[in-house]
């Protein structure tokens, strides 16, 4: 794909969400580098109503693929991904909006560096002025599975201002080269929702390439809209199944082991015990079905 005319491939999931990807899509297409050639690909994701129809309406120039079942995040992806043709694919949320151009130089970033497989720009939150979301990840720790996003809900630093290594990019904008997703594959569709993009990364690494924040690129993120804000019933399933998937394919020996009896019998013990207080029934409903899938290995 070195020769390919297309320098990056725009790839963006919609899911009932036909008001923030039009809000996407002309702000994607004002803010266009007529020194790149760039493709747009939209994949209407099982949406309830077809809103393939009303993209490509709005829309002629754009690509839209329809799936008639909702194919999950990584699904959705995958199929969209499938069908482009740049050197470079950006993934990107239907809930999030470009501010500027800075998005096409992350082509040049990745072109001079070819050790990095991956990134992701400076996130803001929507409507908070400079407040940062994502300004790269801190590793997992080895048992928990925690981590921590960096510079989450701090307001613009200079120290957020350099392109700095990191562990993960963010699954709301992320950038990744042709020839990785030859070498390790497409996102894992087993995820369905949450944490695939994690154990792309995991892979990305294992492939000996590295994952940036690269600080010069920003963009703006809503964040979900798709599942809902808050605890959904959706968000606590996903999760709790999905930790436990993200043990299962990226730890190994006794931390694989550890890992699994500390989310089942403390962090999801807690999720339980606080779903109670809260009266939410159907949240603790979620963890245990959640972990019954995780054991029989259900995968959707």
């Amino acid at each position: 794909m070195k020769n390919s005319p297309i320098d990056i491939s725009f790839v963006i999931v919609n899911y009932n969400g036909f008001e923030d990807t039009s809000e996407l899509l002309i702000s994607l297409q004002k803010w266009s580098d007529q020194k790149y050639f760039s493709e747009i690909i939209v994949v209407d994701n099982g949406s309830k109503e077809d809103e393939s129809k009303k993209i490509m309406e709005k829309f002629p120039e754009i690509s839209v693929l329809r799936s008639s079942i909702n194919l999950g995040f990584s699904g959705g992806y995958n199929l969209g991904i499938s069908k482009s043709i740049g050197r470079y694919i950006m993934i990107l949320n239907n809930d999030t909006i470009i501010v500027d151009n800075s998005l096409f130089g992350m082509i040049d970033f990745l072109d001079n560096n070819p050790i990095i497989g991956a990134a992701s720009p400076k996130i803001y939150f929507s409507g908070q002025g400079n407040i940062i979301q994502y300004a790269g990840f801190t590793e997992l720790s080895p048992i928990t599975l925690r981590n921590r996003a960096i510079g989450y809900l701090e307001t613009e630093k200079d120290l957020y201002n350099n392109p700095e290594k990191t562990f993960f990019t963010h699954g709301a904008a992320m950038i990744i080269r042709r020839e990785i997703i030859e070498k390790v594959g497409l996102l894992p569709d087993i995820f369905f929702l949450y944490y695939e993009e994690l154990d792309w990364c995991y892979r990305i690494r294992a492939a000996g390439y590295e994952i940036w924040y690269y600080s010069h690129a920003k963009i703006i993120h809503k964040e979900s809209r798709s599942t809902g804000s808050g605890d959904t019933y959706l968000k606590k399933y996903y999760k709790t199944r999905n930790r436990l998937l993200l043990a299962k394919t990226n730890r190994k020996g006794i931390n694989k082991y550890l890992s699994f009896i500390y989310l089942i019998s403390v962090a999801a013990t807690k999720d339980i015990i606080s779903s109670l207080f809260k009266g939410r029934f159907d949240l603790i409903k979620a963890s245990f079905i959640a972990i019954f899938d995780f054991i029989n290995l259900k995968t959707k």
